[in-house]
């Protein structure tokens, strides 16, 4: 008995292939990212779009950057999403092209966009005057981002969401975005767990700071809370933003000048070790005292008034007398006499 199927086509066969791979395909993609180059993106849209109103809007009587700030967000944001989706196309014919140093990094990428299109909606006053150049034209921008900052206009939420599609458009790369793929939300979950691009909150003590795993290393090298080794060697351990207080005031280890400073010991010395210098360097601060004291003293002189002052010394150690603070007092007074 002949078979009644009818023979498969080529268009049958290819679907059949579509359905396989897809099937086979992983479905649980990791969408996290660089949340600070996100948020850097975020920030030039609001000063992108402050451009853009202010330059279009310039010498005009009858309209201001807040009347053509909701219809100039729309095209912004539709302007950009063009540019991004095709940049890789564009990059790939560009390589065969004059060599031009051009930063592949996102943030300088979209700024460039941005640019093109702020360019593109100056109007005749702004082309054809000192506009672009002058400082009230700066003033003006940035007046109008504080007001939209203030008013909600654009809020950072709803322009990091669109940064974050700008970013994945252009980081061809994934070297800001993470691109693992997987069969099972678990295997997805798991991953999560380890991802270089996983949100983490600083541990030291006082600080509130979130960053993404890959930028620790960068975070603890600025953290203020952080707690760190004294810079000038104590044993004590200071929070960062405490250390210059700390090493100018209460650390041993602070370097002061020498007690017999002012008769000529050039010697600066840590705090805890003062008494340990003047024990060890007596004879020679005696002997700066001796002339300053004696300017017009023969050598002979001053050599018998140290030997005098050496005995006084000798009996000092004999006795233990090994305070410092006694022995610079009973100096003083022996040379004052």
């Amino acid at each position: 008995m002949e078979s009644t199927d009818l023979p498969v086509t080529d268009l049958e066969v290819n679907q059949i292939k579509i359905e396989e791979e897809k099937e086979a395909a992983p479905m649980f993609r990791c969408d996290l990212f660089d949340s600070e180059v996100v948020h850097k993106i975020a920030q030039i849209l609001l000063l992108g779009l402050s451009t853009a109103c202010v330059d279009n809007t310039t010498g005009d009587l009858f309209k201001g950057p807040a009347i053509v700030a909701v219809d100039m967000k729309k095209e912004m944001v539709d302007y950009l999403t063009q540019r991004s989706e095709t940049y890789v196309a564009e990059s790939v014919v560009e390589e065969g092209g004059p060599d031009t140093e051009t930063s592949d990094h996102p943030t300088d990428i979209i700024s460039d966009f941005i640019d093109d299109f702020t360019s593109s909606k100056r109007n005749l006053f702004g082309r054809v005057s000192g506009w672009l150049l002058s400082e009230r034209r700066e003033d003006k921008i940035d007046d109008f981002v504080q007001e939209m900052e203030i008013s909600g206009f654009w809020l950072m939420d709803r322009r990091e969401a669109i940064s974050q599609a700008l970013l994945k458009n252009v980081d061809f790369k994934n070297t800001f975005t993470c691109d693992m793929k997987y069969n099972t939300a678990e295997e997805l979950a798991e991953h999560k767990e380890q991802c270089m691009f996983r949100t983490l909150n600083c541990t030291s003590e006082g600080c509130a700071a979130s960053f993404c795993a890959v930028h620790k290393e960068k975070h603890d090298a600025i953290c203020s809370f952080r707690y760190l080794p004294c810079e000038q060697g104590c044993s004590e351990t200071i929070m960062r933003h405490e250390m210059d207080r700390h090493c100018i005031t209460v650390c041993p280890m602070k370097l002061v000048n020498c007690r017999f400073y002012s008769v000529g010991c050039q010697a600066t010395i840590p705090v805890c070790k003062s008494d340990e210098h003047i024990t060890e360097a007596l004879q020679s601060h005696v002997l700066c005292i001796l002339q300053v004291i004696h300017k017009e003293a023969s050598s002979a002189d001053l050599k018998y008034r140290m030997e005098q002052l050496e005995k006084v010394l000798e009996f000092l150690a004999h006795l233990e007398f090994g305070s410092s603070n006694h022995i610079y007092q009973i100096v003083s007074w022996f040379l004052a006499y």
